[in-house]
């Protein structure tokens, strides 16, 4: 056993064993309802974001990767433009979400209030940020790089959505989402870049439609 001789300097030692015991400890582990918390303070005080996205999905045979920029502007704006497929738009408004792709021969439309798209479950950071009324059943776990999950139901999507993650930072930033669909369809979404509050022209969140290409009120496409 080290025996410590407190008259000859030993006491620094002594505290120094004592610190790195202390800063040894583990700090109790948050909840979902801090980390949720978190997340709600994040966004509710932006006014607008920007971030590069890229979008995978894997389902029904198929896989598929998309890539592009996302804005979002408060109160109710939002805009999806795609690089990879180049020409891919969706944009809701604050009263309509609109969908198209180059090359398609019509605009679909939806008013926003009765939205069901993947994307739509962002629209909770477009408002005053309430995360534990938008996703029932919350659950956080530890994930890599000092980050978190959150998952949850999201409420009136479930007859569509089995779960959804979210990974968030311990600062509450969301860079990921996964969605679970009930036919077990998966599509996630990952966020880099992410920009707080800047200028957004109004513009960038309306849709001209292009000429000669009819606008049709229907359900959005799975």
């Amino acid at each position: 056993m080290m025996k410590i001789n407190l008259r000859h300097g030993g006491w620094l030692l002594a505290a120094a064993l004592l610190s790195a015991g202390l800063c040894g400890a583990q700090q109790p582990s948050p909840s979902a309802h801090e980390i949720a918390q978190r997340v709600d303070r994040h966004y509710n005080q932006l006014r607008s974001l920007k971030a590069d996205f890229t979008e995978s999905y894997e389902g029904m045979g198929m896989q598929r990767t998309e890539r592009g920029t996302l804005l979002l502007a408060k109160p109710g704006q939002m805009r999806w433009t795609y690089s990879e497929p180049a020409g891919k738009l969706f944009v809701l408004d604050g009263r309509y979400a609109w969908f198209y792709a180059r090359g398609d021969s019509q605009v679909q439309r939806i008013p926003a209030k009765e939205l069901d798209d993947l994307r739509s479950p962002l629209r909770f950071l477009l408002g005053h940020t309430e995360l534990e009324k938008e996703l029932t059943g919350l659950r956080l776990a530890l994930a890599s790089g000092g980050q978190f999950t959150l998952t949850g139901q999201p409420k009136g999507q479930e007859k569509r959505v089995a779960r959804l993650t979210l990974s968030v930072t311990a600062e509450g930033a969301i860079t990921g989402i996964e969605l679970e669909e009930t036919d077990g369809a998966l599509t996630r979404f990952s966020f880099s870049g992410e920009q707080s509050n800047l200028p957004i022209p109004a513009e960038n969140f309306r849709f001209t439609p292009p000429k000669g290409v009819p606008v049709v009120d229907a359900l959005p496409p799975v």
